[in-house]
């Protein structure tokens, strides 16, 4: 079960004992709508007293990982709209730190005829939020030295992190400068979700210490080994669908003519492998499922089994739609962003398998 460390010695016959002095009786004896009653309306103390205060460091990591996952949603957006080059040049966009609204306001060098204001804003928009995750990121690695001496790994992956950003900034310039490459844009994904991951293994680890997740060690390794076959498993997913995606973009690019409703037609074979492999992905998550209401295993796990599932079938049906239903942009942003926020559960259910303590 998930307590903190300092509360472990049993809440419950605390709760109970409230009861049964309420009642002023045993709590065997005490009347059972009474009981209830009090069971029901006792206040339970606030969970954020109870489970932990989060420090400087915990608020400012959990929030830069939200902020992440949203300018993941965010690029989809850019890449659905066609916006990837509503700002033609790096770091500027037309030449100016802030781009124009209207193609009057462009400077020389620019053709008006290119200029489309929605598009331009979009990914300006971005940029701009990708600017603000670098500070936090930067804010994160430096709160993370409370933790160098008492638990190092975390300011290794603040640290990683930091790195990372200033790669995935260079890359997002690269991005622009190659014209929209399928292969650069893979890279650039790929390594935002790499970036999620580091953020998520140091807030975990930074948090570990306050709160306890008890579990039997057999049912601790079972779990612990389905969550990274179903993390193995995601990735070669997430793969698959990047280059499903190259192939979207070669095909829209090189058929400007071709209706969205037959860019499937002419996927080929990764887009067949992409689909059935989700299979395999279903199979591992129901596993685990299976796994937690046969043996029991605690709340904790068992919700978040369940949640990674429903992330997955979610996907499925978003996969479903694009394929049936003529590649709808706004089903291409939920997909990306509904498959970052699938592999950061999964990643949580492996953190906290791996960190759980056997009992």
């Amino acid at each position: 079960m998930l307590v903190p460390k300092s509360r472990k010695a049993n809440l419950r016959i605390f709760y109970l004992s409230i009861i049964a002095k309420e009642c002023s009786v045993s709590t065997s004896c005490c009347d059972i709508s009474t009981y209830m009653t009090l069971l029901f309306t006792l206040k339970f103390p606030n969970y954020n007293t109870i489970y932990m205060k989060l420090n400087v460091y915990q608020k400012t990591a959990l929030l830069t990982i939200a902020a992440t996952l949203f300018l993941i949603f965010i690029g989809g957006l850019v890449r659905a709209s066609g916006a990837g080059l509503g700002c033609p040049d790096w770091p500027k966009c037309y030449g100016l730190w802030i781009p124009p609204t209207t193609a009057e306001g462009l400077p020389p060098q620019f053709a008006s005829e290119e200029f489309n204001a929605v598009k331009t804003w979009t990914e300006y928009i971005n940029r701009l939020i990708g600017v603000l995750i670098g500070f936090l990121i930067t804010l994160t690695f430096l709160f993370s030295f409370r933790y160098r001496k008492t638990k190092p790994s975390v300011t290794v992956a603040s640290f990683a992190a930091f790195l990372m950003v200033l790669f995935q900034g260079w890359l997002g310039g690269q991005v622009v400068l190659s014209g929209l490459s399928e292969w650069i844009i893979t890279v650039h994904m790929l390594m935002a979700m790499a970036i999620v991951g580091v953020l998520i293994f140091g807030a975990f680890r930074a948090v570990s210490g306050d709160i306890a997740i008890e579990i039997n060690r057999k049912h601790r390794n079972t779990i612990l080994y389905g969550s990274l076959i179903l993390l193995g498993l995601t990735l070669i997913q997430m793969v698959l669908g990047t280059q499903v995606r190259e192939a979207v973009d070669t095909i829209s690019r090189g058929n400007p003519d071709l209706p969205r409703s037959l860019w499937v037609d002419y996927l080929g074979v990764i887009d067949a492998i992409h689909r059935s492999f989700s299979w395999l992905v279903i199979a591992s998550s129901a596993f685990l499922i299976w796994y937690t209401r046969k043996h029991n295993v605690n709340l904790y796990f068992s919700r978040l089994t369940y949640t990674v599932f429903v992330l997955i079938l979610s996907q499925v049906l978003v996969g479903i739609v694009l394929v049936y239903f003529g590649m709808p942009p706004s089903f291409q942003v939920l997909h990306l962003f509904g498959s970052a926020v699938m592999i950061s559960c999964v990643l949580l259910l492996v953190f906290s398998a791996k960190e759980a303590n056997t009992v």
